[in-house]
């Protein structure tokens, strides 16, 4: 097995992907994060709490979270780039036990997510902390909690890479897998969070769960405020990180045993 990992790892750096991933975890960590604290959640439109409250700090922190569908968008493309390549080909050929090489991809692509994490993170808190000295007001929160709230944050985004990775394997067509994550992360869970009776699953759907780790409800209260309905209820964050974790289990022993009973073509 570790000769499949230094294997993976080494076809992975062999490529820019991992250069691009972080640069694009900073762009989405720092960028929309870094643009309401300079504006001002305060002056949005309508007005949000401000910096110096720990709703401000939350809400303005966890946008990022909104981006979270990138990572899994990463390890989807990573994965069926190989099937469409067909270069996938020559790794089962060289390692006939798919299994092994599908969960040295999974933890691989986990540890790229792990990265991608903390550099989203980090960028987002430099961005609300550097708002907020521009703005000249104190955070709402203590730097231990705002680091507590990031790591959340970085966990997640380690999660939808292996997410992703393992719905590409799964589907291995690239389109196909690109829209399961796009339909699923944009549209099919907000429909389910305003259809009544269903929304009470809501919590434990990987957006549900995605909201209770990182506290960020402000998407979830603003549906509710324009629809003559309650705001999707949320479990806590520990709760919701191991809800996270078992979709990523499962969606990982899926695409480790799926695959051995299917033709590559």
């Amino acid at each position: 097995m570790n000769r499949l990992l230094r294997g993976e790892a080494a076809k992975l750096f062999a490529t820019r992907l991992p250069l691009w991933s972080l640069l694009t975890a900073a762009l989405c960590g720092g960028g929309l994060t870094g643009l309401l604290a300079l504006i001002g959640p305060e002056n949005a439109t309508p007005p949000l709490p401000g910096l110096d409250t720990a709703e401000g700090v939350g809400i303005v922190v966890g946008m990022s979270g909104l981006l979270l569908f990138v990572p899994a968008l990463i390890g989807t493309i990573a994965v069926t780039g190989e099937y469409r390549h067909r270069t996938i080909g020559t790794t089962f050929l060289a390692v006939p036990r798919r299994g092994r090489v599908l969960a040295a991809k999974l933890v691989v692509f986990g540890a790229l997510g792990i990265a991608y994490g903390l550099v989203s993170s980090l960028f987002a808190g430099l961005a609300v902390v550097a708002g907020a000295a521009v703005q000249g007001v104190e955070l709402g929160v203590s730097l231990a909690s705002l680091a507590a709230l990031l790591a959340r944050l970085a966990f997640a985004a380690a999660v939808y890479m292996v997410l992703g990775v393992a719905i590409g394997a799964l589907a291995r067509n690239q389109l196909l897998a690109v829209g399961v994550v796009l339909g699923y992360f944009y549209f099919l869970e907000h429909v389910l969070m305003i259809v009544p009776g269903v929304n009470v699953i809501h919590p434990f759907l990987p957006g549900g769960a995605t909201a209770a780790l990182t506290d960020f409800t402000f998407l979830g209260d603003a549906i509710a405020e324009q629809l003559p309905m309650a705001a999707a209820s949320t479990t806590s964050p520990l709760v919701g990180g191991l809800v996270l974790l078992g979709y990523a289990a499962v969606a990982a022993w899926l695409a480790v045993a799926i695959p051995l009973r299917r033709d590559l073509r």
